[in-house]
């Protein structure tokens, strides 16, 4: 929805205002209420007892789910992060707000909230398309960072029961999804909020409108006559206070008080935060009351069961025994001890019309392969399938359910209620480390890669491409190889009727496939008479992310964002096509990585880097020598700039630590950091 009239806009905001002010004062006597106390029962919000948490077998069965990460956001279909990068003078999404809506210091994110209508919203429809194509549970948007609740929420007025849509989105989610036969679960981004949106506090840095602030600072008074006249625009932006300041109780409490409303009402079999661990840990332990509640009351809703899944992200070896660990936009290398999940997106997490212009998508293809690869390795798929503002998809999202479908059709038995063999798989790893952002990264698949998955004493291959000669060799299944116990007494292509010609001998289970296809993408081949009883995977020892980075051929060292170890509330981010270290708001924070260099040199250091808000001095630590840089301001998060810091000498040989941190509190302004690039001069 564009608007085509102010005026138009004005008249129509009136009446809401009037019939807003009764929900209103509901919300706003709510809002003032106590934190209300969790379930009570056998979990406790410490990590000891969260330890005795079991993952529920309908998770560990459902291997796939759909996920509509919709909010306002979509209104203007410009892709993710509209409600930040708005107030970021110079990003292309300024821009777009300033010609299509105007400037943010009048009409700010609170008034896209008021556009978002979603008017043609068909959620039965679609979640028929998301059952057909084989999801197992769907997933909604709770809030994202913006801080809107999607929700009939008791503690945020500033919700689309009251304002835009009027609709309770999750409880209509929730209730064609259940309908439909799917577990239903529900995302939460709002903990960030609090610095995500300082921006918002800003103004324009030049041009005819210098220095006037914009809308983030707004308070209820400011509203008298206005669409929002009784509403607190703080209760939306939370940005009363100093920018760099940590969340006070307030932000805490309310932020606690909506997820416990949210879990009460709608009853998710899944939670998600995306949150390093828990939102707002290790500062508050509000995560940590939250996940006791939620276990404990779906004990109390299902006699005494858990049957909830809490995802978190970058978890260590003993919070995964607590939590189901989430890898945004990544996956595994290995078989993990615990089951896990990637959650990714077919374009942009918020719909972005520009990427179906270009054909941007990811193809059924590339998902089947993707699902094929992470469950043979104990996870699970959640795939964000982008909504429009009004509540529609677009035709190219519709094919590729379509497009999914019939192999589901035809490969559902090979991944749904399927456990991980003792190896994962053969051929190519599909992943060079376990970690986020890690996607799509070596993924050329060709009839030499299999999958393995089992249910009972049935092994399935899945091969992630067809022979041009007819013909698969499966060499982990040689006859008489290590740890292969039993004969192989049968082999059938799933979806088709045809017997198939094998030949098991010590260089391999050899397969000559019919001449028709069963379907596209991948073809499963369903093996039966080995003995898997004592095939379980090796248990592994999951360690810290401690990569060692070397040097290539050519004696370039590049530091990058997946392997650094991230010390305070860095998170792994992606901007355009680069991940990169993000929310690099707190001059305490600093990455590090471990580096081991063949023989000592002089190498020169350059910083890869964006600095949206203004210019910021950095300093690297190497060798016992520090370099200092000033990192001048950029035109947005996405102009990434190079800074030379100069040279280093490393005298010896062997592992080194490299550190990279604000020169100080004083000169620091957040940037978001793609590398480190130490190239030999001698």
């Amino acid at each position: 929805m564009r608007i085509k009239s102010r005026k138009r806009y004005m008249l129509s905001v009136v009446g809401s205002a009037v019939s807003l002010l009764v929900a209103l004062a509901t919300a706003t006597k709510a809002a003032d209420a106590p934190g209300q106390a969790g379930a009570s029962g056998p979990f406790k919000p410490e990590w000891a007892s969260l330890q005795q948490y079991q993952v529920p077998e309908w998770f560990r069965d459902a291997k796939f789910g759909i996920w509509a990460h919709w909010t306002a956001q979509c209104v203007p279909e410009e892709g993710d992060w509209y409600a930040r990068n708005m107030y970021i003078q110079g990003s292309g999404q300024n821009k777009y707000h300033v010609t299509h809506y105007g400037h943010p210091s009048r009409f700010g994110f609170k008034d896209i909230d008021y556009l978002w209508k979603a008017e043609n919203w068909e959620p039965e429809r679609l979640m028929q398309l998301y059952k057909r194509a084989g999801a197992k549970y769907f997933v909604a948007l709770a809030n994202h960072h913006d801080n809107f609740d999607c929700f009939d929420s008791k503690y945020q007025p500033w919700n689309s029961v009251n304002i835009g849509p009027h609709k309770d989105i999750v409880g209509t989610w929730a209730r064609a999804a259940r309908a439909n036969g799917l577990r239903f679960g529900v995302t939460e981004h709002a903990a960030r909020t609090w610095d995500w949106l300082e921006v918002a506090q800003g103004s324009d840095k030049e041009g005819p409108l210098a220095g006037v602030p914009y809308d983030g600072k707004l308070n209820k008074a400011d509203g008298k006559g206005q669409w929002w006249d009784g509403l607190d625009p703080q209760d939306l932006y939370a940005q009363n206070h100093p920018i760099g300041a940590k969340p006070d109780q307030a932000y805490i409490d309310k932020f606690y008080n909506r997820t416990i409303d949210l879990i009460d009402k709608y009853h998710p079999d899944l939670l998600y935060f995306d949150d390093s661990v828990l939102p707002l840990y290790p500062s508050s332990g509000a995560g940590l009351r939250i996940a006791a509640h939620l276990y404990n009351s779906s004990m109390q809703l299902h006699g005494g069961r858990n049957e909830a899944v809490l995802n978190g992200k970058n978890l260590n070896p003993e919070q995964r025994k607590a939590l189901v660990w989430d890898i945004e936009r990544g996956k595994s290398d290995h078989i993990e001890p615990f089951v896990w999940q990637t959650d990714t997106c077919i374009g942009d997490w918020h719909y972005n019309r520009h990427v179906p212009e270009r054909h941007g998508y990811k193809t059924a293809d590339m998902v089947v392969h993707m699902l094929a690869d992470i469950v043979s390795k104990n996870g699970n798929l959640l795939l964000n399938i982008p909504v429009r503002g009004d509540g529609t998809i677009d035709d190219q999202e519709v094919q590729f359910l379509q497009d999914v479908a019939p192999w589901m059709d035809v490969n559902g038995e090979a991944i749904f209620g399927t456990r991980p063999w003792k190896v994962s798989g053969e051929g190519a790893p599909a992943a060079n480390r376990a970690g986020n952002f890690n996607e799509g990264r070596g993924e050329h698949f060709t009839a030499q890669d299999f999958r393995f998955t089992t249910k009972g004493n049935t092994l399935y291959a899945i091969a992630m491409a067809w022979p041009e000669d007819g013909k698969l060799l499966i060499k982990t299944l040689a006859a008489h190889a290590p740890g292969i116990k039993g004969k192989v007494r049968s082999v059938q292509l799933l979806g088709s009727a045809q017997k198939l010609q094998w030949i098991d001998d010590p260089t391999g289970l050899a397969v000559t496939l019919p001449n028709k296809k069963p379907c596209n993408y991948a073809y499963a081949l369903k093996i039966n008479g080995l003995d898997l009883s004592a095939s379980e995977p090796t248990p592994i020892t999951v360690a810290p992310a401690s990569v060692v980075v070397r040097p290539n051929n050519s004696g370039v060292l590049t530091l990058d964002a997946q392997h650094a170890q991230l010390h305070g509330t860095l998170q792994v981010e992606t901007r355009g096509d680069s991940p990169n270290i993000g929310f690099w708001d707190n001059p305490a924070d600093w990455a590090s990585w471990n580096i081991e260099m063949p023989q000592p040199g002089k190498y020169n250091v350059v910083a890869r880097y964006a600095a949206a808000n203004d210019a910021s001095a950095l300093v690297v630590e190497i060798a016992g020598q520090q370099l200092a840089g000033n990192a001048a301001k950029t035109a947005g998060w996405e102009d990434f700039q190079n800074l030379n810091l100069g040279q280093v000498e490393i005298k010896q040989a062997g592992q080194q630590v490299v550190k990279v941190r604000p020169r100080d509190a004083a000169s620091w302004h957040p940037i978001n950091l793609v590398s480190l690039k130490l190239t030999r001069v001698q």
